[in-house]
């Protein structure tokens, strides 16, 4: 069923090549090639020869060839075509007899194929029809590849036949599934010799090349050379030390040499790359140190090419004044006064909405100017519209107001029940009307508060913690160990082997950064900084080591709610009318 074949090397060249990602030369690949009674295997069309050759830095390893007995008639035009005949697999193994010595074959080799979908199709078919577990097999598509490599001066088409012709294999493929297999070994060798001189070197880059990526680009994959294999943040900068771009990665000399080679096609990293002048790696602990290492770097140099993160300062907070006569006010920082925040937004238009669902909600003046104890004004035409109390001509007492005033402070620290119960009846009343245009602005105003109250309240529990300390178990085996304090990652470390986890964790706390507490509810590092620890110390697998303080969140809070958030994102991405979509919550579209 199978011989060893002769070795034969072809591909010396390749022994200079950079050990980055998996160099090809140490790659072991198993090509093969199938000939069926049809196209579809789920359309009962059957296997009726296996070829396959196992190749490693230009040399053949072996080769495996069966025929397959189909169980049933082989296609006439298949037989003319392919030459093989009923009499010739009559006495051929089955394929639930075949296909195990092909995977014992193939076991740990990178499977390749051309037209990689067609043949390994059928193998993951009749694996799973006979209850053979399929092995993750690598797969690498040599005519997929040719398509980005072989130009139409070069060959009329991609074919195997053309690209045989092409590359000068000494096997002519003749639809037999070992001449065939013989066949593109050549010309994935002829593939790779030809992307080689454009430094196309490992599997990685094999893998993913395009020719969009320019040589000027990948001339420049020299920058990545100089750093560690390591999890970090890496910064491409030009050549008056400018950042350009900031980002993190799990290896960091891959990750970077990407840029420069096929993995990396976005026109904007183009333009970065051929404007970077060097690369500098940040080497962390662990991945959330990396994150939030990335997020102060974006925020301190504003790099062109990042998009997000950039302007953590622009933000606004909705804000419930302590005075005579409180208000809510649009901020743009908080201060040390006491006062109430929800926040922080990131725009000021949807900060305005969480402040158009309050003002529905609660009649509170909505006037900028200070009022004396005992004012003395005309009316506004809100008090006339009856949306407010009017405290400017006395027509509310002091006592009364206050205990509005302490049930909008419940709303947005506690209890967001009264917002969502007032804007649903609103929203109830305008669908009865068929007023959907209008149901839909409350709507959107009420989850934008619903998720504002949420992120608040969560950022506030972390805020209030003067220290909380936290690890994990990494799928290494190893423990990371996380030091927040007052919303801050202060300090970040992975416990080595056989080190006391005690005595570590006490060393790590006592260097970690000192971190004084922010005003109000902000925490010392930005709101997005955060949540991403807030990710972290909610994912499985979390062990609280210590915490000072107490970190809680009101049970009945606005996170309940989230869920409305959810159902107002889906109805902004379906193209299905409002009219025609279900409400959220209490609202239900009236019967016609």
């Amino acid at each position: 069923m199978s011989s060893a074949a002769p070795t034969v090397s072809r591909w010396e060249a390749q022994r200079s090549f950079d050990e980055l990602g998996r160099p090809l030369r140490d790659v072991t690949f198993c090509v093969v090639d199938l000939e069926t009674t049809g196209g579809s295997a789920a359309g009962g069309s059957m296997i009726t020869e296996i070829g396959a050759v196992k190749v490693r830095g230009g040399e053949v390893l072996g080769e495996f060839q069966t025929l397959v007995n189909p169980r049933s008639e082989i296609p006439p035009f298949i037989a003319v075509l392919t030459g093989i005949t009923n009499s010739m697999v009559s006495d051929a193994p089955p394929i639930e007899s075949a296909l195990p010595a092909f995977l014992e074959f193939a076991k740990g080799c990178v499977l390749v194929a051309h037209n990689a979908p067609f043949d390994v199709g059928f193998l993951k078919h009749f694996a799973a029809e006979h209850d053979h577990p399929w092995p993750r097999f690598e797969v690498l598509d040599t005519a997929k590849l040719a398509r980005r490599v072989v130009t139409r001066d070069d060959a009329p088409n991609c074919k195997l036949s053309s690209l045989a012709q092409l590359f000068g294999s000494t096997t002519t493929p003749n639809h037999r599934a070992l001449s065939d297999a013989r066949a593109t070994v050549d010309v994935l060798h002829g593939l790779m010799e030809r992307l080689g001189g454009q430094g196309v070197h490992t599997l990685e880059e094999l893998a993913t090349f395009t020719s969009r990526v320019s040589q000027a680009q990948r001339r420049k994959r020299h920058l990545a050379e100089g750093l560690p294999r390591l999890p970090g943040v890496y910064l491409f900068r030009d050549e008056r030390q400018r950042v350009l771009y900031v980002g993190t990665s799990k290896d960091l000399r891959s990750r970077v040499r990407s840029y420069f080679t096929a993995s990396e096609t976005r026109t904007r990293m183009g333009e970065m790359v051929g404007l970077a002048e060097s690369v500098t790696g940040i080497p962390c602990a662990t991945p959330l140190e990396a994150e939030v290492r990335e997020l102060r770097l974006i925020a301190e140099h504003k790099p062109k090419y990042n998009r997000r993160s950039r302007f953590p300062e622009k933000v606004h907070f909705v804000k419930l004044t302590r005075e005579a006569w409180p208000r809510l006010s649009l901020v743009r920082r908080v201060l040390d006064d006491d006062a109430d925040y929800l926040g922080p937004f990131s725009s000021k238009k949807t900060a305005e909405k969480s402040l158009a669902a309050l003002h529905e909600t609660f009649p509170i003046r909505q006037c900028s100017d200070k009022l004396a104890r005992e004012p003395s004004r005309s009316p506004c035409v809100l008090a006339e519209m009856g949306k407010c109390l009017s405290p400017c001509d006395g027509s509310v007492d002091t006592a009364t107001y206050a205990a509005v005033v302490r049930q909008l402070r419940d709303t947005l620290l506690h209890r967001p029940d009264e917002v969502v119960e007032a804007i649903n009846r609103r929203m109830t009343l305008l669908a009865g009307l068929e007023r959907f245009e209008e149901a839909g602005v409350h709507r959107d105003r009420l989850a934008t508060f619903v998720r504002a109250a949420a992120r608040t309240q969560r950022l506030s529990a972390l805020t209030r913690c003067p220290e909380v300390v936290a690890a994990r178990r990494e799928d290494d085996g190893r423990w990371s160990v996380h030091v927040v304090r007052h919303g801050r990652l202060a300090a970040a470390g992975v416990i080595p082997p056989g080190t006391d986890a005690h005595s570590y964790v006490r060393e790590l706390c006592a260097s970690a950064e000192t971190v004084r507490t922010a005003p109000g509810p902000v925490p010392a590092a930005t709101a997005e900084e955060t949540e991403k620890i807030l990710r972290w110390l909610e994912s499985p697998g979390i062990r609280l080591v210590d915490v000072d303080g107490e970190w809680i969140c009101p049970v009945g809070g606005a996170t309940r709610h989230l869920p409305l958030y959810d159902a107002v994102n889906q109805s902004r991405l379906s193209l299905v009318p409002f009219d025609e979509q279900r409400l959220p919550a209490t609202v239900h579209r009236p019967a016609r």
